[in-house]
């Protein structure tokens, strides 16, 4: 479908269901869409860090591509991320997920090899020619090691290469300086924040919308603070903003003595949806460290303080 420019709203990161035995749970992957969807979120976003998609093969980014685009129906835009090492194979996930009914793709710069911003700039516009849909900038230094310089970004965006921006630098201060630059250079380019837990400073800042990986748990928040944003009720948006903090214990649930961050917070999200009964197993992809009973346990406790359960 046609992606509005530029792109607001909430535009949820999904998780990616897995069977006990690993394969993706197309079932219950088409099933948290269709929960998203109807809880009025504005896109769905695809194979990106909450989705788990360093985890996955290709084979498996194709099944969730075509998933959850066939889920949507075209009821909403389905941007996928099409992230990789160089330039190459993420044009190969580009044209693929275009076939496969994307209507947007998601990258980062490419990684693993140190990269200058003019082949950074150079990256992206050969996958927006090559790729034939609107191309959005993932910056997540942590991952990639790179911030995306913010003069590559708004010439980018004043060219009409990229459409958007997902930021998760952590930077606020970044982001700020950078909204007020292309809010004058390039009017239609959308700046989603990553920062799921200043959500309400970001919009008020002049942020287009959010990509919350807590979405996935409480889509209905994360709409109602968007909500209460755009009309301008900004109490009630960061009394919202509050409650969903203090649901975002849940991501501390694993033994960080036992696990890295990062297995603690997605399974954590994936044990909360399949408390909600929206996902048939929690199982993340190795070698990701499963969440053990207790911490299931404290996962149920916050589900239950924030009226999810």
């Amino acid at each position: 479908m046609p992606l509005p420019a530029p792109l607001t709203g909430v535009v949820p990161p999904l998780c990616t269901p897995l069977t006990p035995d690993g394969r993706i749970d197309t079932g219950s992957l088409a099933a948290l869409t269709g929960r998203l969807i109807a809880a009025g979120v504005s896109g769905l976003f695809v194979l990106g860090s909450s989705g788990e998609a360093a985890y996955l093969t290709d084979a498996q980014r194709r099944t969730v591509v075509e998933t959850v685009a066939e889920a949507a129906a075209g009821r909403l835009p389905v941007l996928a991320g099409v992230i990789d090492m160089t330039t190459p194979r993420v044009l190969e996930h580009a044209r693929q997920a275009r076939g496969l009914g994307a209507d947007a793709i998601v990258a980062t710069a490419p990684y693993y090899t140190r990269t200058h911003p003019a082949e950074i700039a150079d990256h992206f516009r050969r996958v927006r020619d090559g790729a034939g849909l609107p191309l959005f900038a993932y910056d997540i230094p942590m991952a990639v090691h790179t911030k995306l310089p913010a003069d590559t970004v708004v010439t980018l965006a004043r060219d009409g290469v990229l459409a958007g921006l997902k930021d998760s630098s952590g930077e606020d201060g970044a982001l700020r300086r950078l909204l007020v630059r292309v809010r004058a250079q390039a009017p239609d380019f959308a700046v989603l924040t990553g920062s799921e837990l200043t959500v309400d400073g970001a919009l008020l800042a002049g942020a287009h919308g959010v990509v919350p990986g807590l979405g996935n748990v409480d889509p209905h928040g994360y709409v109602r603070l968007y909500e209460h944003a755009a009309a301008g009720r900004w109490r009630e948006a960061a009394a919202e903003q509050d409650r969903l903090a203090a649901l975002f214990a849940l991501t501390d649930a694993g033994d960080p003595a036992v696990m890295g961050r990062n297995s603690s917070a997605l399974g954590a999200f994936k044990a909360a949806l399949h408390l909600q009964g929206v996902i048939a197993c929690p199982a993340t992809a190795p070698p990701q460290v499963p969440l053990d009973e207790a911490a299931v346990g404290r996962v149920r406790r916050c589900l239950e303080e924030a009226g999810l359960l």
